[in-house]
């Protein structure tokens, strides 16, 4: 085996093929991550010339000069390989320290256990704690705090009809779908000039439910970096011409991805027009063969306690189950790591 730099265009042939595919590890990605000031990699590793794993990862200097490491949503390897696993971050812990790294941040798209919908494992079903094992044993840590969430929510689409797909929802997002269609509700694509009117939504959304919002721009680069490949879309529900709704998927790979929405407050319960864009895109999704509808995020294991509870709630009305990946992890590479952790956490408590 060898450790090689690769170019963009055999990551990318990589990629396609990858059963750990995630479109954070593209170079559409790289390219947005580059545009805000990190500068990308791939990385890979071959056996007679065939790439067994690869990652896209990028660079950012944050801490006295030295540059944090990371690889979103990647790498795309099988961490439960453990002879792959340490050649490949061998010889990258060795590339990043001899080019002014402090650490190495990971966040696979690969599952630890199996789920059902309510959370729970599946007796009998598949376990990957191997890789977490492999990982630890390399000197990673656990992150406990990251921008990518651990636990999904996701829908298996394939060979199912629209019609069995619609058959295994809950009653009442049934009636809430079948409400908004006799409503007159009606679901089109934004063009990137309309995507105001998604930002409007989310922003006024964001403020009622009190997380953060993406800023316009953001909206704008997914459009150019991905609409091209048709692997973005951007909805919106209306009803004699008022949005009432609107959210962005991403379509790529095996699966259909919902990652960001927002509803006008004076309207949801009228015409529940949330629900008919999750439709909309389900039926896409059954359309267009691809094998998994993502509603992305849930805030850690189902809690009926829990303030977040209803969104979990609102995805599981669509069938489904829970997915728990194996989460973030920092390989630190030099002590630096721990003076930039302190600094952070001392600025954090100063702000509270």
């Amino acid at each position: 085996m060898k450790f090689e730099v690769i170019t963009e265009s055999d990551f990318r042939a990589f990629a396609k093929t990858s059963p750990y595919k995630s479109f954070m590890q593209t170079p559409e990605i790289a390219n947005l991550r580059e545009q805000n000031g990190w500068t990308p990699y791939y990385f890979a590793v071959k056996q007679d010339e065939k790439i067994l794993a690869a990652t896209m990862a990028v660079a950012k200097p944050t801490f006295l000069g030295k540059s944090l490491y990371y690889t979103p949503g990647g790498p795309l390897i099988d961490l439960e390989d453990t002879k792959l696993v340490n050649f490949f971050f061998n010889h990258l812990k060795r590339y990043i320290k001899s080019h002014n790294g402090y650490t190495l941040r990971i966040d696979p798209y690969y599952e630890l256990v199996q789920r059902d919908r309510d959370g729970q494992e599946v007796p009998g079903g598949f376990s990957h704690k191997k890789a977490i094992t492999n990982l630890i044993n390399l000197g990673f840590k656990t992150v406990s705090h990251s921008d990518q969430p651990k636990y999904l929510f996701a829908l298996d689409i394939e060979k199912r009809t629209p019609d069995e797909l619609l058959a295994s929802f809950k009653r009442n997002t049934r009636n809430h779908i079948r409400k908004a269609e006799k409503m007159g509700v009606e679901i089109r694509e934004l063009t990137k000039d309309e995507l105001p009117i998604l930002k409007k939504i989310t922003e006024s959304t964001s403020f009622r439910r009190g997380f953060t919002d993406r800023p316009l721009s953001y909206y704008e680069q997914m459009y150019d970096l991905f609409s091209s490949k048709d692997e973005v879309k951007f909805i919106v529900a209306e009803a004699n011409d008022t949005p009432l709704s609107a959210a962005m998927f991403m379509t790529y790979g095996d699966e259909v991805i919902y990652l960001f929405s927002g509803s006008d407050e004076k309207y949801m319960k009228e015409y529940n027009a949330q629900y008919l864009i999750q439709w909309y895109m389900i039926k896409y999704a059954a359309e267009h063969n691809f094998e998994r509808y993502n509603f992305y995020g849930i805030n850690g294991l189902p809690d009926p306690a829990s303030p977040d509870y209803g969104i979990y709630s609102f995805k599981k009305g669509f069938g489904g189950q829970v997915i728990e990946l194996i989460g973030t992890f920092d390989l630190v590479l030099s002590p630096l790591y721990y003076l930039h952790d302190l600094l952070q956490k001392t600025k954090a408590a100063l702000k509270h």
